[in-house]
């Protein structure tokens, strides 16, 4: 494996390809004993201010780069290889804790529902989880991109009517599991509204006493995204994880 050491924010950055994708890889100063980690699963480097106070806390960071945004199932099934090969070559823990940001968000959900045994917590950050409501732009999303998705994935608006594999539908199997989540929007979201998107897993693990914390920003589209004070979900993470 040819490692490219550069540095990110302080801390040692190994970059490589893994299975013909790119893959990033920041170490710690001072790791956890357990070897915890992250993975950043889309847009590394966006908004990172979270990361680096885990890099501080210990904590490893990773991300491989996906085929696309909008998650097929090929890059879900790639994480698990991608975790393992991980665990195997720097002995990191088994569990990792998924960044998904955006569509990331999206992609954190699809892993966690079908891969759990790789999943500590989430943190979803104005997740992606109807694609009713973005990227087709069926409710009151300003900025859709139904041609991406059906460029990406490959079915059409008129199939999706029918769909019943949005991120959204993996809420039971969540709950089920027992994953504990930190969920982030923007009470004023144009672009993935929370009302149709986080708002349901909200909603749907509070009726169901399931674990989740919640924050929800006052006056905030989609952008920033994070939190000012990250105390929340350092507090959320150092319980779960």
């Amino acid at each position: 494996m040819n490692f490219i050491e550069s540095e990110w924010n302080g801390f040692k950055r190994l970059d490589f390809q893994f299975k013909n994708r790119d893959a990033i890889f920041v170490c710690p100063n001072v790791p956890t004993q357990d070897k915890k980690w992250l993975y950043k699963t889309e847009y590394f480097g966006a908004f990172p201010s979270f990361e680096i106070e885990m890099l501080k806390r210990g904590y490893y960071l990773a991300h491989l780069s996906n085929k696309s945004r909008l998650c097929p199932e090929e890059d879900t099934d790639m994480r698990p290889q991608f975790c393992e090969f991980l665990q195997s070559e720097f002995g990191l823990n088994k569990k990792c804790l998924p960044v998904g940001m955006s569509c990331g968000g999206m992609q954190a959900v699809y892993f966690a529902a079908k891969y759990p045994q790789y999943v500590a917590a989430l943190y979803l950050d104005a997740p992606v989880l109807n694609l009713l409501s973005w990227p087709l732009g069926l409710g009151e999303s300003k900025r859709a991109s139904p041609d991406e998705f059906e460029k990406n994935i490959g079915i059409s608006v008129s199939d999706m009517i029918n769909y019943r594999n949005h991120p959204i539908d993996c809420k039971e199997i969540l709950l089920k599991s027992g994953i504990p989540i930190f969920l982030v929007c923007g009470d004023s979201d144009v672009v993935v509204p929370y009302h149709e998107n986080g708002k349901i897993l909200s909603d749907y693990f509070k009726a169901n006493n399931g674990i989740l914390t919640e924050i929800l920003k006052p006056h905030c589209d989609h952008h920033p995204h994070g939190l000012e004070d990250n105390t929340p979900l350092l507090e959320f993470v150092k319980k779960y994880y």
